[in-house]
């Protein structure tokens, strides 16, 4: 699969939306570099959101020595904003997304190109391998909730812990690898979704008709996890913020997994509420967050028992259930602002994202 001559394969576009990566940046350019496909059928756009630490000055030396690396400006900051230009500017038949904040086997790029030809697909992608971002207990303790159903549902490319080869068909993928003749047919992505556009984008190439494929072999080394609790809140707050927007785009759920944890939330604060006119309703808060509280040490635990370190699981503990909280949360503020009040048709949705 792997035999053809460099000038019979695709050219590739690589591009990577970035700001403020100065910590990464380094990492996932030499990450690319190293890589197996032919360098004279790719090149590196790397699209920046006007950084205000040293990425500039990193990108630039790597220009110097590499003529394929292009930067772009992306006066607007966002993800969406940065993969729509960089898409526009892309000189290859195949686009391919990457992260700053992962790092990529050298066979990454080949492997996911022969498996999106071999199998006509519209879009193929790897497995997210969570890394903690930093040493912490409680660092590790959330990368790992990450990648458990418990914490992120039936997630496969979170969940799939496999070298396996053989493709699945999913509804969505982390980054991509596409033809570019999909953004011709179903347009770019949508710059409303500050989160989750991977999500909507991957929604509309299967209503078109389209099949994405997960490749369990193929892994993503993925520097996901939050450093401290208010940081992990704030990212599930967006991702369940946004999720409502996502739902109303499609005209439909993009999973039903989406629910479970706004529903959680509102067992907890129905009752709460309706505790003012009749007291004893308090009493449903308290066995929802007492059951939850039950399948989360169990869960806590058996994870902890599996690694064989007991005390990440209180650590595991809270990062479920901060997980679930700040979700669903998000998910109800999102119902709210973009159902009812409809904020994203007066004005440009700006949220302080977390990275």
């Amino acid at each position: 699969m792997n035999e053809n001559p460099s000038s019979e394969r695709p050219f590739v576009s690589i591009v990577i939306p970035v700001r403020n990566e100065e910590q990464y940046i380094g990492k996932v350019l030499e990450s690319i570099l190293a890589q197996s496909y032919p360098a004279d059928r790719m090149e590196i756009v790397v699209v920046d959101g006007r950084s205000t630490d040293r990425t500039r000055e990193v990108l630039q030396r790597y220009q110097q020595q590499h003529a394929f690396i292009r930067c772009i400006d992306n006066p607007d900051g966002y993800v969406p904003h940065a993969m729509n230009r960089g898409i526009r500017a892309a000189q290859g038949d195949v686009i391919v997304r990457i992260d700053a904040h992962a790092e990529y086997p050298k066979d990454y790029v080949q492997r996911l190109v022969e498996w999106l030809l071999r199998l006509k697909a519209d879009n193929v992608g790897g497995v997210f391998v969570t890394l903690p971002g930093g040493q912490s207990d409680l660092s590790r303790a959330a990368a790992l909730a990450m990648a458990h159903p418990f914490g992120v549902g039936n997630a496969q490319f979170r969940i799939v812990d496999s070298d396996d080869e053989t493709p699945r068909l999913v509804d969505t993928v982390p980054y991509g690898c596409y033809p570019r003749s999909v953004f011709d047919r179903i347009g770019l992505y949508d710059e409303d979704l500050l989160r989750n556009q991977d999500e909507e984008l991957n929604a509309r190439i299967i209503q078109s008709g389209g099949k994405i494929y997960l490749i369990p072999a193929v892994k993503i080394y993925y520097y996901g996890s939050r450093r401290n609790l208010r940081s992990l809140a704030r990212m599930f707050y967006q991702y369940g913020y946004f999720k409502p927007l996502v739902n109303m785009k499609l005209k439909r759920p993009a999973s039903w997994r989406q629910f479970v944890p706004p529903a959680f939330v509102l067992a907890l604060m129905l009752p709460l509420l309706g505790a003012l006119l009749y007291r004893p309703l308090w009493g449903l808060s308290a066995a929802a967050l007492l059951l939850h509280a039950l399948i989360n040490a169990a869960v806590s635990f058996q994870i902890a028992r599996t690694q064989k370190k007991w005390r990440l699981w209180p650590y595991l503990w809270i990062a479920f259930l901060t997980i679930h909280l700040a979700y669903g949360w998000g998910f109800l503020r999102g119902m709210v602002d973009f159902m009812l009040l409809k904020k994203h048709q007066k004005k440009r949705v700006d949220v302080a994202l977390s990275r």
